[in-house]
Protein backbone atom coordinates (compact mmCIF):
# COMPACT_ATOMS: atom_id res chain seq x y z
CA UNK A 1 0.00 0.00 0.00
CA UNK A 2 1.27 3.44 -0.90
CA UNK A 3 -0.28 6.19 1.25
CA UNK A 4 -0.14 9.93 0.76
CA UNK A 5 -1.81 12.61 2.86
CA UNK A 6 -5.42 13.36 1.86
CA UNK A 7 -4.40 16.75 0.47
CA UNK A 8 -1.88 15.12 -1.90
CA UNK A 9 -4.42 12.53 -3.00
CA UNK A 10 -6.93 15.29 -3.79
CA UNK A 11 -4.23 17.14 -5.72
CA UNK A 12 -3.53 14.01 -7.78
CA UNK A 13 -7.26 13.55 -8.40
CA UNK A 14 -7.51 17.15 -9.63
CA UNK A 15 -4.55 16.54 -11.95
CA UNK A 16 -6.27 13.43 -13.30
CA UNK A 17 -9.39 15.47 -14.08
CA UNK A 18 -7.29 18.18 -15.72
CA UNK A 19 -5.63 15.54 -17.89
CA UNK A 20 -8.91 14.67 -19.62
CA UNK A 21 -9.00 15.73 -23.28
CA UNK A 22 -10.45 19.26 -23.54
CA UNK A 23 -13.45 18.22 -25.64
CA UNK A 24 -14.33 15.54 -23.10
CA UNK A 25 -13.79 17.81 -20.10
CA UNK A 26 -16.07 20.46 -21.65
CA UNK A 27 -18.86 17.90 -21.93
CA UNK A 28 -18.74 16.95 -18.23
CA UNK A 29 -21.78 18.65 -16.75
CA UNK A 30 -22.82 19.25 -13.15
CA UNK A 31 -20.46 16.77 -11.47
CA UNK A 32 -18.64 17.04 -8.16
CA UNK A 33 -15.66 14.83 -7.34
CA UNK A 34 -15.00 13.92 -3.71
CA UNK A 35 -12.48 11.72 -1.92
CA UNK A 36 -13.41 9.40 0.93
CA UNK A 37 -11.24 6.88 2.75
CA UNK A 38 -13.34 3.83 1.83
CA UNK A 39 -16.96 2.91 1.00
CA UNK A 40 -19.31 2.79 4.00
CA UNK A 41 -20.42 -0.74 3.13
CA UNK A 42 -16.85 -2.03 2.94
CA UNK A 43 -17.07 -2.90 -0.77
CA UNK A 44 -13.73 -3.06 -2.59
CA UNK A 45 -14.70 -0.17 -4.89
CA UNK A 46 -12.08 2.24 -6.19
CA UNK A 47 -14.64 4.79 -7.26
CA UNK A 48 -18.38 5.31 -7.48
CA UNK A 49 -20.50 7.38 -9.87
CA UNK A 50 -23.88 8.48 -8.53
CA UNK A 51 -26.19 10.52 -10.69
CA UNK A 52 -28.04 10.65 -13.96
CA UNK A 53 -25.79 9.90 -16.95
CA UNK A 54 -25.84 12.43 -19.77
CA UNK A 55 -27.50 9.81 -22.00
CA UNK A 56 -30.51 9.62 -19.66
CA UNK A 57 -31.00 13.31 -18.94
CA UNK A 58 -33.97 15.18 -20.25
CA UNK A 59 -35.64 18.49 -19.50
CA UNK A 60 -38.03 16.87 -17.02
CA UNK A 61 -35.74 14.20 -15.54
CA UNK A 62 -32.92 16.61 -14.78
CA UNK A 63 -34.66 19.83 -13.76
CA UNK A 64 -33.36 21.06 -10.38
CA UNK A 65 -31.24 17.95 -9.96
CA UNK A 66 -28.38 17.94 -7.50
CA UNK A 67 -24.92 17.56 -9.05
CA UNK A 68 -23.83 14.07 -9.99
CA UNK A 69 -21.15 12.74 -7.67
CA UNK A 70 -17.94 10.85 -8.33
CA UNK A 71 -16.37 9.45 -5.17
CA UNK A 72 -12.78 8.21 -5.15
CA UNK A 73 -11.92 5.81 -2.33
CA UNK A 74 -8.39 6.65 -1.23
CA UNK A 75 -7.67 3.57 0.90
CA UNK A 76 -8.83 1.11 -1.76
CA UNK A 77 -6.91 2.86 -4.53
CA UNK A 78 -3.79 3.17 -2.37
CA UNK A 79 -3.92 -0.53 -1.47
CA UNK A 80 -3.17 -1.39 -5.12
CA UNK A 81 -0.07 0.81 -5.34
CA UNK A 82 3.50 0.62 -4.08
CA UNK A 83 4.75 4.03 -5.25
CA UNK A 84 3.49 7.43 -6.36
CA UNK A 85 3.77 6.62 -10.06
CA UNK A 86 1.39 3.68 -9.63
CA UNK A 87 -0.90 5.81 -7.49
CA UNK A 88 -1.09 8.52 -10.16
CA UNK A 89 -1.89 5.91 -12.83
CA UNK A 90 -4.57 4.23 -10.70
CA UNK A 91 -6.24 7.51 -9.76
CA UNK A 92 -6.32 8.51 -13.44
CA UNK A 93 -7.76 5.15 -14.47
CA UNK A 94 -10.43 5.40 -11.77
CA UNK A 95 -11.34 8.97 -12.73
CA UNK A 96 -11.66 8.00 -16.40
CA UNK A 97 -13.79 4.97 -15.44
CA UNK A 98 -16.19 7.05 -13.34
CA UNK A 99 -16.37 9.91 -15.86
CA UNK A 100 -17.25 7.28 -18.48
CA UNK A 101 -20.27 6.32 -16.36
CA UNK A 102 -21.27 10.00 -16.42
CA UNK A 103 -21.32 9.66 -20.22
CA UNK A 104 -23.49 6.53 -19.98
CA UNK A 105 -20.79 3.93 -20.66
CA UNK A 106 -21.45 0.63 -18.86
CA UNK A 107 -19.03 -1.48 -16.84
CA UNK A 108 -19.23 -4.18 -19.52
CA UNK A 109 -18.12 -1.74 -22.21
CA UNK A 110 -15.38 -0.35 -19.95
CA UNK A 111 -14.06 -3.90 -19.45
CA UNK A 112 -13.96 -4.34 -23.23
CA UNK A 113 -11.99 -1.10 -23.50
CA UNK A 114 -9.59 -2.01 -20.67
CA UNK A 115 -10.80 0.68 -18.26
CA UNK A 116 -12.42 -1.59 -15.65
Amino acid sequence: MYRVPPERFEELAAEALESLPAELARAVDNVVVVVEDFPEDGEPLLGLYQGIPLTKRGPVSYTWAMPDRITLFQDNISSLCSNEEQLIAQIRKTVIHEVAHHFGISDARLRELGWA
